[in-house]
């Protein structure tokens, strides 16, 4: 096996030119994929396909459509019945649906002809606008317009605060026309412009949210600029000479370059908020490439010649390395199962970049080497002494690997255990889901949260849950909605859920309007609301509601056809624990009203609260499995590459401790866990197998030549652990500043999950993996039949090989001449 993988870097390092040919091509092809690289949000493919939630939304978008800017109009003085405020809305009202990729006919405000008053007249039941066609000035036309709101009971509740300081306005988007960056822009500038010194505006919806997000890019690209500038800074601090800078940065480039390359040429869109992993893409291609550059140094200390030492390390480091990237690669592509489109597509992208960190890591690592100039500092890179800063890393290395053998391992093991069982503990009870009122993508004072929590404080609130009645045949000509068991069904679903523990805000139906409908054809009392349960008294309720009107104008509650209609809940949050006791409401109130109706089907659930617990139950049902997956892919490949299943386990204890620990670091952060934070953790395992096996390998060569544990141990420790710990500390000192710099909380967490990712899989490679082997004693550990085995062998020997092959072609040659 050793003399394969020494053929194969030979054979690199031989025809450099060619090798260097490749490289370019390769890498000039996929630079002309950049300019199709797009970062954008595509709302449909951020929703699980099997979800049936999901599966309700895409057959009823009208209902609780989540893709709606909601701006609040606040008067900071009085109410809003004067000229100026009202006036203020009529004229956004009609701004916003200039707005680009907008509904028209899901406008919603006191200025809008979807709102409208009845009332009962010698002809029958007039409704109209409640704002007419022009705004109220004088005193009696606001006097009139204050008297239309009184006789409009939905608007009061849904559109006026209670007390009469403030108004909402919303808009509804088209998906396939939305673009959220000049959506964004277009309402927010309204909505800044709205703001002056008796009014406040505040703006809240998905599509602002994830404008905020699309706004922050450009401070996004900043922070990233930030920290490869760190990440460099500490390469040159630490290694002090050209080839250690260089062959890190270079390589990271052009695995960037593939990987952006490759999703400009396969046109993936890559979703911005997830840009944090290339981020620690090119952080595990740092890592491989310090670790081959650090095995560079010791041989070429031995070596004394550039291409030589760059040939024998490539042999060496080629096992550990191709099986440390096909374990971060692994851990990439399984999250692809999670029935998501956008997390299929980034998988992908992300996968494939981790992929090519195998040819930039491992073969161009080396062809960098052979031409860069040689270190002069080598004598202090790998001097055992103690001077210099290798020299006390080193010392401290020496000092951690004490507590991995010997008497201290006891009590190490005690420590390890405890820690293991506390972490299990918090792990398995990590909320997954939004913690937090609003959005735990911004911090808490950002002003969409600000603006959630206003709304939230003045109306029922921005999240609801939705419950659909669906007709079984939409051609049915007696038109379901308007059918007495429908609109039975409805008012018995609101008052059970209003009648609950955890009853929502509010609700509304159709049947809502129906009942006031009522009362007007009846005299207007309001014990006339009660609508008798029959087809005669609900028809002549819809004809007295529908008169002089389009269906149109009660789209948020029935469809055109008055085929399909809705019971919407209002929330105050979208917390966890306010999701999850909405849908158990709504799920014990269905049951009792019966799911199957001669004419129609009640279904759970869409809006907001359904959505989010949709895609919250995707990280429920995958979250084991993948990281179940991910163990069983490392188990394999690592005893197949050490030809022994406990070196598997010998691996994944440490790895699977570490993550039991992030994740409570997570509980305790107050970040829970959802589709963002899965893909960090599943990563990670790849960041903590990579140290596990670059250190597990390095122990099995000492042990070849020292036959000691103890020694092997302390060995692996001051030369590979000393990469490893280089790789942990640079990541943090470049990351830890996004948590002071970044407007995105999400990302700010997101720094923080990494810092902690590099750390505490550094200490647990550090101590636990070592201690296990000290423990277990393994006998892989002394086997000469496994694939990682290489660096302890016989330099002089291999070249010696070398130059007996070279003698052997230089003949060949000349024989044929």
């Amino acid at each position: 096996m050793n003399t394969i993988r020494n053929r194969i870097a030979m054979a690199v390092l031989e025809n450099r030119k060619t090798a260097w040919l490749l490289f370019t091509v390769i890498t000039l092809f996929f630079a002309m994929g950049l300019k199709n690289v797009e970062l954008k949000t595509i709302f449909s493919d951020l929703l699980p396909k099997d979800d049936p939630f999901i599966k309700v939304f895409k057959d009823h978008p009208n209902f609780g459509n989540p893709l709606t800017f909601t701006l609040m109009v606040k008067t900071k003085n009085g109410d809003i019945y004067n000229p100026e405020t009202l006036d203020k809305v009529w004229q956004l009202t009609r701004d916003i649906d200039l707005s680009p990729g907008v509904d028209h006919d899901q406008i919603l405000s006191i200025a809008s002809a979807k709102a409208r008053y009845a009332e009962a007249t010698p002809f029958g039941i007039d409704a109209q606008p409640l704002m007419g066609d022009s705004v109220p000035v004088s005193e009696q036309e606001i006097a009139r317009f204050k008297e239309n709101v009184r006789k409009s009971p939905n608007a009061q509740q849904f559109l006026i605060s209670g007390d009469e300081t403030a108004t909402l306005i919303s808009a509804t988007f088209i998906e396939q026309r939305l673009d959220y960056g000049e959506a964004f822009k277009f309402v927010k500038s309204l909505a800044d412009n709205a703001r002056d010194a008796n009014h406040d505006v505040y703006m809240a919806g998905q599509p602002a949210l994830t404008g905020w997000v699309y706004e922050y890019q450009h401070q996004m690209i900043g922070i990233f600029g930030i920290t490869l500038a760190a990440l460099i800074i500490a390469l040159v601090l630490y290694t002090q000479n050209i080839a250690g800078v260089v062959t890190p940065v270079f390589a990271s480039i052009v695995a960037a370059i593939w990987g952006f390359g490759f999703a400009g040429w396969m046109k993936l869109p890559i979703e911005p908020l997830l840009m944090i992993v290339p981020l620690l893409l090119i952080a595990r291609s740092f890592s491989h490439c310090v670790q081959f550059t650090e095995r560079f140094y010791e041989v070429f200390a031995q070596v004394g010649d550039k291409v030589r030492a760059a040939g024998i390390t490539t042999g060496l480091m080629l096992a550990p390395s191709i099986l440390g990237i096909i374990t971060d690669a692994a851990g990439i592509f399984l999250i692809s199962i999670a029935p998501i489109p956008a997390m299929e597509r980034f998988s992908l992208f992300c996968g494939f970049w981790a992929m090519m960190l195998a040819p930039t890591g491992v073969f161009l690592a080396p062809l960098l080497l052979s031409v860069l100039p040689a270190p002069k500092n080598l004598d202090k890179i790998i001097s055992e002494e103690s001077g210099g800063v290798h020299g006390r890393v080193k010392s401290v290395l020496a000092w951690i690997a004490t507590f991995s053998q010997g008497k201290r391992a006891r009590y190490t093991t005690i420590v390890v255990v405890l820690v293991a069982g506390f972490s299990f503990y918090h792990s398995i009870r990590i909320q997954i889901g939004n913690p937090v009122e609003g959005s735990n993508l911004l911090w808490e004072d950002s002003e969409y949260n600000v603006s959630v929590a206003e709304i939230n404080q003045h109306f029922p609130g921005v999240n609801t849950l939705e419950v659909i009645l669906e007709a079984k045949d939409s051609s049915n000509p007696n038109r379901v909605a308007r059918q007495a068991e429908t609109v039975t069904t409805m008012l018995q679903l609101q008052a059970l859920m209003e009648a609950g523990e955890d009853a929502p805000r509010a609700t509304l139906s159709f049947g809502d309007f129906l009942m006031d409908a009522n009362r007007l054809i009846s005299g207007g009392h309001p014990k006339w609301l009660p609508l008798d349960n029959t087809d005669s008294a609900v028809n002549a309720a819809t004809s007295a509601v529908l008169m002089g009107t389009s269906p149109k104008a009660y789209s948020h509650v029935v469809d055109f056809e008055l085929q399909n209609s809705t019971v919407s809940f209002w929330y105050p949050d979208n917390k966890q624990n306010t999701v999850d006791h909405a849908l158990a409401s709504a799920e014990a109130a269905i049951a009792k009203v019966g799911i199957d109706h001669s004419d129609f089907t009640v279904r759970l659930g869409s809006g907001t609260i359904a959505i989010q617990q949709a895609i919250n139950h995707v990280v429920e049902r995958y979250h084991w499995l993948i990281m179940g997956l991910l163990n069983v892919v490392i188990l394999l490949v690592s005893s197949y590459a050490y030809r022994s299943l406990v070196a598997g386990m010998v691996l994944l204890i440490p790895v699977n401790l570490s993550n039991m620990i992030l994740t409570t670091s997570m509980s305790f952060m107050g970040i829970g866990l959802d589709i963002n934070s899965l893909m960090v953790a599943a990563i990670g395992v790849g960041v903590g197998i990579d140290y596990g096996i670059y250190l597990l390998s390095r122990m099995c060569e000492e042990y070849q030549e020292r036959e000691d544990y103890g020694a092997s141990i302390t060995a692996a420790l001051t030369t590979t652990g000393k990469a490893i710990m280089f790789t942990a500390s640079i990541m943090l000192i470049g990351i830890l500043p996004w948590y002071f710099l970044s407007g995105l909380k999400f990302l700010a967490d997101m720094g923080l999950l990494l810092v902690l990712v590099m750390l505490i899989n550094m200490v647990i490679a550090l101590v636990v993996l070592p201690l296990l082997v000290w423990l277990i004693k393994p006998k892989f550990v002394s086997s000469k039949d496994i694939m990682v085995l290489g660096e302890g062998v016989d330099i002089a020997k291999l070249m010696a090989e070398d130059e007996e092959k070279k003698k052997t072609v230089t003949n060949l040659r000349a024989e044929t001449v």
